[in-house]
């Protein structure tokens, strides 16, 4: 079986569903709070066909069950994003960081704006690991692919909240228009290597696993997982390098103007998704 056919599938559907989500909360955007809801409950679909496609890809151990346990996790992964973006299920805290707050007050109000939306990831990851577990699961590719996701978008988070060089909020929402007062711009912070060296060991663990699959439906899978960590890691490595990665969405995105809270501070966010942007 060739390696190419569910990388490249993998890079299409990380690019499409990211310019996706982005699409319809920048066109919700525009017409308030009720649209963002809206949009969120007209998505409730695709989070039903997800859990759906998760709970059929348990037991088929074919190439057919590890694209459907893949795109399951990136479904059920996309209906939660596009809910955090659009304001629906965020946090407790909705306000701007006042200025010279001590580092713990900052982390904790920087938690207060994503705590809802962090317990919904958790819950599920937790969720999806018990079924597998109690129902001694032949095919776990879409666990392993959310929990890829999951794990690759809170070493973003962590990332920006101690500060990176390049932080993209082109595409910020105005739901989320208070997160730039509780991300730091800085050159280099102490987590980011830590971070690419974990994402890098993942991708070399996937290789492996690849390397030694012994059917058609395990290498697809594997191929799958491998392709989206590298991705994951290309993320990380956007936060640093002066690379205009915003292009490959922005001739996607409405054009709308600035909000008042978008601003150059030392102290910004990124609203892209990232497992990650860690969109996905």
């Amino acid at each position: 079986m060739s390696f190419w056919t569910p990388a490249l599938f993998a890079l299409f559907i990380w690019w499409f569903s990211t310019g996706a989500i982005l699409w319809v909360v920048k066109s919700a955007d525009r017409s308030g709070l009720a649209a963002r809801k809206r949009a969120v409950v007209s998505g409730l679909p695709f989070l039903a066909l997800g859990c759906l496609g998760f709970w059929a890809s348990l037991y088929d151990t074919s190439v057919f069950g590890a694209y459907l346990g893949f795109v399951a996790a990136l479904a059920i992964w996309g209906w939660i994003e596009l809910a955090f973006l659009t304001g629906v299920i965020t946090g407790p805290n909705h306000h701007e960081l006042p200025k010279n707050v001590p580092e713990w007050e900052r982390f904790i109000r920087a938690w207060g704006t994503l705590a809802y939306h962090e317990m919904l990831l958790v819950a599920t990851l937790i969720a999806m690991v018990l079924i597998d577990w109690n129902l001694g699961a032949e095919n776990k590719f879409a666990t392993w692919t959310f929990a890829v996701l999951f794990f690759a978008r809170l070493s973003a988070k962590l990332n920006l909240f101690f500060g990176v060089p390049k932080i993209n909020i082109e595409f910020l929402p105005e739901a989320l228009a208070h997160l730039p007062s509780h991300f730091r711009h800085r050159a280099m912070n102490w987590f980011f290597p830590v971070s690419i060296t974990a994402l890098t060991f993942a991708a070399a663990c996937w290789l492996e696993r690849l390397y030694a699959a012994q059917t058609t439906g395990a290498v697809a899978g594997f191929t799958l997982l491998t392709a989206i960590t590298v991705l994951a890691l290309f993320e990380h490595w956007m936060m640093v390098l002066p690379i205009p990665d915003e292009k490959l969405w922005r001739w996607m995105i409405p054009t709308d103007t600035p909000t008042k809270n978008r601003r150059n501070t030392d102290v910004i966010p990124t609203a892209k998704i990232k497992g990650g942007h860690h969109g996905l």
